[in-house]
């Protein structure tokens, strides 16, 4: 089987290429730096095409079977992801695998959950076989919070006190496999969602633990969150990243009973712990 990854040097995407490529499958990552593919297995291999740019998508599409799409967050995600479609489409290929996100009632006002609507609806239309991927929150987010954490004794993720679902994004890889080489999965949507939610002290309080060490969580203030990440982030992706952490801290984002029901339907197993997802984090932290 022939699979064309969209998004294969990023976190999510390169264990998807390097896991498809472990179950025998004929891979390759769509790059506009080959560079970047570096730290792919030699089995995977690379093609140059950029979504801005869809008259250079052809030659990565051509006889592929399968697509795995994720865009990364861009001000032009939506027609970056359009783009990715008609090139599928126009190339015959038979099963689109795409990473999208959540989307609970009130939630789509969401700069980078709204970006994605169209693009679901195009795959929708587009007469492929789909399988649309719903993650929450990443477990690995919070590599960004390494010193602070480790330096400052503070867990600085906004998240709030109602509660949001988060997921190890080797969950979310394994998913994406079984939808990709598995019958059975076709014209569905599957949340992944992890076991259970966590609030910003529950979370703080689970570093604590492991750590040996008080870790305060940083609190909701999201004007001085703002303005403290609007000096490492774009100012726009900070702005979208505001709005959405309202969102989780007005409404959270809990999953249902039906969630963790089409989980372990696409994963055949449980999930990921997020204890022992920090219990790994530490002791690398620690050793490095």
């Amino acid at each position: 089987m022939n699979i064309l990854v969209i998004g294969g040097t990023g976190t999510v995407g390169s264990l998807v290429a390097a896991n498809l490529a472990k179950q025998g499958a004929r891979v390759r990552v769509l790059t506009r730096n080959p560079d970047l593919a570096n730290r792919l297995p030699d089995s995977v291999g690379t093609c140059p095409g950029d979504l801005e740019s869809p008259d250079t998508l052809a030659g990565a599409f051509y006889q592929a079977d399968a697509v795995f799409l994720l865009n990364a967050l861009s001000q032009t995600e939506t027609a970056q992801g359009l783009a990715a479609v008609e090139a599928a489409k126009r190339a015959g290929v038979k099963k689109i695998v795409y990473l999208s996100v959540p989307m609970p009632e009130g939630s789509k006002h969401i700069p980078h959950f709204k970006s994605k609507i169209p693009i679901e609806e195009a795959i929708r239309q587009s007469g492929a076989m789909y399988t649309i991927l719903r993650p929450n929150n990443f477990y690995q987010n919070d590599y960004w919070y390494r010193d602070a954490i480790l330096d400052y004794r503070i867990y600085p993720q906004p998240i709030g006190s109602i509660g949001l679902n988060r997921v190890d994004v080797r969950d979310i890889a394994d998913a994406a496999v079984n939808a990709l080489l598995r019958n059975g999965y076709a014209g569905k949507e599957y949340p992944i969602v992890g076991p259970h939610p966590l609030t910003g002290n529950a979370t703080a309080d689970i570093y604590s633990r492991i750590l040996g060490e008080e870790i305060r969580y940083g609190g909701d203030d999201l004007d001085a969150w703002f303005e403290q990440s609007r000096s490492v982030l774009p100012e726009w992706m900070a702005k979208d990243f505001k709005i959405m952490y309202q969102y989780f801290q007005d409404k959270g984002l809990q999953a249902t009973e039906r969630d963790f029901e089409l989980q372990r339907e696409i994963l055949n197993r449980e999930p990921r712990s997020f204890e022992s997802f920090v219990s790994e984090t530490v002791a690398h932290w620690k050793n490095s």
